[in-house]
């Protein structure tokens, strides 16, 4: 019997994540749900990652959540905003780990590669294939919101199912 794979993908940040539930089942995938986690830029960044955590921790209950697939951090040019990704990433892999769900890294470049088959395909791209694999009426806004899409299908092409047995 195969078994079935609900998966949370996250492109993480402390001002705005990007989260993306997809069932893969029976060789299908299925797009569940997808959005932001906005936080107010008032909020100290213990508060704003504390909002991120308890977000997602209601995903994953509320979506029985079995796998977690995260993009790994790049370098980039604003070393403050790469901190803050940094932190928002820390926040989602502690999560991962206190809910026991298996965590799984994918680079911008593997994302970019399962989904269109080119390393250097803009979001744009991206994101209109995403649109395409699922059937919508317009790419997932904002950004984030596709790019945690473009996640999880990445997983959903680059993991095989377990294979489970009744005892």
């Amino acid at each position: 019997m195969i078994g079935t794979m609900v998966v949370l993908g996250v492109d993480p940040g402390t001002a705005r994540t990007g989260y993306a539930i997809v069932k893969k089942e029976k060789g299908e995938n299925q797009l569940l749900c997808f959005g932001v986690i906005s936080t107010e830029k008032s909020l100290n960044s213990e508060l704003r990652l504390l909002e991120v955590f308890n977000r997602l921790s209601k995903l994953i209950r509320k979506w029985q959540v079995t796998e977690l697939a995260l993009e790994s951090l790049f370098f980039n040019a604003n070393a403050k905003t790469a901190m803050l990704v940094s932190q928002a990433s820390g926040v989602v892999k502690l999560l991962a780990a206190r809910s026991r769900v298996p965590l799984f890294e994918y680079t911008p470049l593997q994302v970019k590669i399962a989904l269109t088959g080119y390393g250097r395909a803009e979001k744009s791209q991206v994101g209109k294939m995403v649109q395409r694999i699922f059937n919508l009426e317009a790419v997932p806004s904002p950004d984030d919101a596709a790019d945690a899409v473009a996640i999880a299908l990445c997983h959903c092409y680059s993991r095989k199912l377990k294979v489970s047995f009744k005892k």
